[in-house]
Parts: structure tokens; sequence; C-alpha cells
């Protein structure tokens, strides 16, 4: 029975009222479902008793989209099994995982080809024998966080540094299983249920149909996280893709696989000088093809890891940055033979000398040990970020994490990071940049020291998604509108756009009781 799940919220679960965005959020009762059946129970009770309802996975999230604004808390985290595989007509193989399922776990079991398959059907068995012979596959999403669970990979359509070459999440999901409020079920295939326009017909597995309007706005031409996908004609499973525990419950999804390139290095090139590095970008982009990451460092973000490594144990194995290097792009090579590999480092090369870079300011990895040394290196910057304001909070408690990640189209690129460099100083405010330049994707982190400079960052941030938006960018692009920045996607889209997306959303959550307050201000409050 639901009932039976739902327990009173108290100190014991204390750690469910927050994710990694340091947000701290109430409830008044938690569940951790370990079916789909459980789900629908759950679901049903806590609608029909108005509570709101906050659908969680490994709270990874930056955004605050795991953090409950009252109510029910559902955490997915004990959904966490491998359902089967399939292999298709082309040979390519795809997988089916529980919500819960952790990304980096998923990733070490098709690396390893180890799988629980005791309770797997037989084409899935079938599916998996082809698995074990076959050459070594790639699940392509690759956020910073690997402990982020793929339920939340699929609710905010996260990416990382690879989506330069392999795209978002969305692109690689084939298959998902939502729960709707009313413990109604929809399970949809990409290719097989499409928008006609801007009208969708969705039907349930037990043949409930409905049909509803999609927003009119047009989704920018960059890479995007913000609020709803939405197109003409447009693939009924991507509605669900990206939209932040408003719409339903996920407990499947189908993720596609792809054979894993021969080849993977990673080459870090160190400037001088940071307009250099911006330079080197659209080079690197015009002559080098094949390049699965482009990821920037500035320096303020090179410098806290000098002072991580000289300070901090558990960060000495990160390597020595000489002090002379301002900035740093790391780019990683996917091909399958040396002599590809070979060309592109060359042209890596000559695009790094004509911008005033130097080959001996260079770092190649070429196997696997000096790739796990770079991915610790670049992983390093948001934990120390992360640890630097966990310090600062203990002073002033009102201080959390600022965290930009707005995108912009690539003619923009070097006048987006002049305008975050001129207002940054200006307001006299710390700071690290760091991501995925390729995409001209930054995530600027604000390193506030006290509560007025936190106030000041907040409304710094509402003037960048301004000009963000002016330039034809998004807001965010990969980390989801959450609850933090709801405010964000009002700016970019209007308010009659967000009251579209509200429209819409009032079909699968009349009462808005599904993740309230992402996207959207409280429901009650949008009514007033």
């Amino acid at each position: 029975m639901a009932t039976e799940q739902i327990r009173t919220m108290c100190d014991d679960y204390a750690e469910y009222l927050r994710d990694e965005s340091r947000s701290v959020g109430t409830a008044e009762s938690i569940s951790f479902p370990k079916t789909e059946e459980d789900v629908r129970e759950i679901l049903r009770a806590e609608y029909a008793a108005g509570h709101r309802i906050t659908v969680q996975g490994a709270r990874t999230g930056l955004a605050a989209a795991a953090v409950p604004h009252g109510g029910h808390v559902m955490n997915m985290m004990k959904m966490d099994r491998v359902l089967g595989m399939r292999q298709d007509e082309n040979g390519r193989f795809y997988v089916t995982a529980q919500p819960g399922v952790i990304l980096s776990q998923l990733k070490k079991q098709i690396e390893s080809k180890k799988f629980e398959t005791a309770d797997w059907d037989e084409a899935s068995q079938k599916a998996f024998r082809a698995f074990l012979d076959a050459p070594e596959q790639l699940l392509t999403p690759d956020p910073t966080e690997g402990s982020a669970s793929i339920g939340g990979i699929v609710a905010c359509n996260a990416s990382g540094a690879r989506s330069y070459l392999y795209g978002p999440t969305r692109g690689h999901v084939s298959a998902i299983r939502v729960v709707l409020r009313d413990g109604e079920v929809i399970a949809l295939k990409r290719g097989e249920v499409f928008a006609k326009g801007r009208t969708m017909t969705l039907t349930t597995e037990s043949g409930k149909t409905f049909t509803f309007a999609l927003p009119t706005y047009q989704l920018p031409k960059t890479k995007n996280a913000s609020g709803y996908f939405i197109a003409d004609d447009m693939d009924a499973i991507d509605l669900f893709i990206g939209s932040d525990g408003t719409l339903g419950v996920t407990t499947a999804v189908e993720l596609s696989l792809i054979p894993m390139p021969n080849l993977v290095w990673g080459v870090t090139c160190f400037f001088k000088q940071q307009d250099s590095a911006i330079r080197f970008v659209p080079m690197l982009r015009e002559n080098v093809d094949k390049l699965a990451s482009m990821e920037f460092f500035n320096g303020d973000a090179l410098e806290l890891l000098r002072q991580q490594k000289a300070n901090n144990t558990a960060f000495a194995q990160l390597p020595a940055v000489p002090q002379e290097y301002n900035c740093a792009v790391y780019t990683e090579i996917h091909c399958n033979t040396e002599d590809e590999a070979l060309d592109r480092l060359f042209k890596i090369g000559e695009a790094m000398t004509a911008c005033g870079g130097c080959e001996d300011d260079t770092w190649v990895a070429r196997n696997g040990v000096d790739r796990d040394r770079l991915y610790f290196f670049r992983h390093a910057i948001p934990e120390s970020v992360n640890m630097l304001i966990d310090r600062r909070k203990k002073i002033d408690p009102v201080i959390t994490k600022l965290g930009s990640d707005m995108s912009v189209p690539d003619q923009y690129l070097a006048q987006i990071v002049a305008m975050y460099d001129s207002t940054l100083k200006e307001l006299g405010l710390e700071s690290a940049k760091f991501g995925h330049i390729g995409n001209n994707h930054l995530h600027v982190n604000i390193l506030p020291r006290n509560g007025e400079e936190y106030r000041t960052g907040k409304e710094l941030f509402k003037k960048w998604a301004a000009e963000v938006t002016r330039m034809g960018g998004a807001v965010s692009a990969e980390h989801g509108v959450g609850k933090l920045k709801a405010d964000f996607l009002t700016i970019m889209y209007g308010e009659a756009h967000i009251a579209e997306m509200a429209k819409m959303k009032a079909v699968f959550d009349p009462k808005g009781l599904l993740g309230t307050g992402n996207l959207f201000t409280p429901y009650e409050e949008a009514q007033a």
C-alpha cells in the first residue's frame, strides 16, 4: 500500500532536503519506491491529498530542481536496476535502466561488460550475448558529476564535456516510461509519436487519450536546457526529456550506445593571455574535426587549483601548473587510427601557435593513466569551488554557490567573455570561469565573501541573462532551470510564453503539484 511507503519527514532524512546547489528546502513526508507500481500508488495518493511532489535522483543537480518546496519527496534511488538490453537491425546496442541507476556505475558495467542479467527476458539475453562479442561500447552523456542518476540526467537533459561532439542526453534517449499524476503510464519510443505542428496527442497504456497545444516559442540556436523542448512536428519523447520533474515521474529509460573510438587522446594547451585562448577556439572549430570536447579554464580557475595542490593533500596528484600560464583549453580527440590522431594533434598545434601559444606549453595524454590525471584536473575545479563556498557559508549562512550556465551562438563568444570579465571587475567580485567553450558555454562561478556580494552576484546574473537572451542564447545550457533559474527563464522567453508553458503543464498537472517551483513560480502564485 502507498501509505506504508510514505514516511514522515524527520532529522533522519534531512539530507533529502538539499542538493548540490547548496539550497535547502522543506517537506512533510518522503518515500523510496522500488517499482513502477510503487510510483503509481504513491503518486495517486499524494496527488489526491493535494500534496506537492518533488521527484529526486542522486541530488547532484545545480539548479535546486530536487530541493522540495514543501509536501512530499519521492526519491528514486532504490529503483536502481538495469532492466535489459536491445540490439537493432543495424547492430546498435541499447540499455534500459531505472531512474536510480548511477551514471558512472552504468558506464563501468558497459566498459567491463558485466551486468546482472538473471531477470532479463530472452530478447535481452540474446542482445547481451551479442554485446559480449562486440567491440567496446560508449555511453556518451558525460556530465561532470558521474554520481548523477539516469533519471536526473534525463530530467535536465544533462550533457557535459563530450557534448561538443555527441550532443546532450536527449539525442541518446530512445524510449521512456513516465507515470502521470493519476497513475496512468505513457510509454514512448523515439520515432513513433509526433506532434502535428504545435498540437500533441498522447495515449496512455490503458488507452486514455488527450490532446493539447504546445507553446509557440522558438528554441535558441545554441546549446540549451532552458524549459520544455518545443518544436514543430516534434517527437513526443522530447517533451519529457528536460522537463525538470514537472509533467510526470520517469520510471525507465532506454539509452543508445555507440562503438568506443579506438583512440582517445587528451590535449591541454596553455596560454599566457586569455585573448589568445578565445581566438584559439574558433580556429579549432574550423580546422579540426572529431574533437569530442573543448574545455576552458581561466586564470582564476588555474590559481584555485594551484592553491589546492599546495594546501590540500587530497589534491596532491594534480599536475603542477606553472605560474606564467594564465588560461588553458583542453581538447579531446576521438578517432580510430593513430594517423588520424596525429593529424588532429598537428592541426591543434598549428592553431595554438597561430594564436600566440607554444607547443612546449602543452600536455598530451595518450593513455588511460594520463587521461585520468587530466579528468581529475577538470573535475577538481568545481569541487574546489564547492569547498570554498562551504567554508564561507559557515561564516555567513546566507551564502550559497553562484554558478552561471549560459550559452550564446558562436559569433558572440568573445563578446560574452568580455562582458563577464568587465562586469565582475567593475563590481569587485571574485570568480572562476571554466567549462564547455566549444559550445560557447562557460560556467562563471561567483565566489561571494559575504551576504552583500552574494546578493550583488544574483542581480548580476539577471543582467547577464538579459544580455545572453539579446544575443539569441540560452540561460541554461545543461543544468536545467530548476528553482534557481526560474526568473531567468522568464527573462529568456517572456511572460506570454511562460503562460503557454504553464497552460501545457496544467494538462498533466492541473493542481500544480509536480515539481512545484521548477521552471515557474508556484502554481497558486502564478494564478493570483
